[in-house]
């Protein structure tokens, strides 16, 4: 079932990437962009990284693409032109979430009953946690690179900001 798993969201994963460098709107390729990074959030779980994932979903498509549609909608250049629903979206939408969600269902469902509470409970009870140790390595050995990233995020948004103000 996990690699089963990996290839639905490996490939969801590159297929938004390519629907992102397709898309002429920056809100669709924005919201392309959020389908890969959750994609890797599972991807992320999957392997064991829970952490990892936890923090893809919170830091990457949470603030960091709230980040980026601020941003695109402050340097808004024009009227958004509005075409007609994607015969594709309407197509494969529907259907495509409806069957991942039943083979995610029938995964979790089959892994409940394969392990059992008890069972699952004595696997995660000897697990030891990285937590400690990328927190270590975030604040220590890649602090310079971690604090010229959120500079870097400040200065953008007071770009934007900058080139959204309208002279009076």
């Amino acid at each position: 079932m996990q690699l089963a798993l990996f290839i639905i969201f490996g490939l969801l994963a590159v297929l938004g990437a390519f629907n992102l460098l397709a898309q002429k709107h920056p809100i669709n390729s924005a919201l392309s962009l959020i389908v890969v990074m959750m994609s890797l959030a599972v991807l992320y779980f999957s392997l064991g990284a829970e952490f990892l994932a936890a923090a893809q979903v919170i830091v990457y498509s949470g603030a960091i693409m709230v980040l980026f549609v601020f941003v695109i909608m402050l340097l808004n250049a024009g009227e958004e032109e509005h075409t007609d629903d994607s015969k594709v979206a309407s197509i494969v939408g529907f259907p495509g979430a409806a069957a991942v969600f039943c083979l995610l269902t029938f995964v979790f469902l089959k892994e409940k009953a394969t392990l059992g509470f008890s069972h699952l409970e004595s696997a995660l009870g000897g697990a030891v946690s990285n937590i400690v140790e990328i927190s270590h390595v975030l604040f220590t050995k890649l602090l310079l690179p971690f604090e010229v990233t959120s500079i870097l995020v400040l200065v953008a948004i007071l770009g934007a900001v900058v080139l959204a103000r309208k002279e009076l």
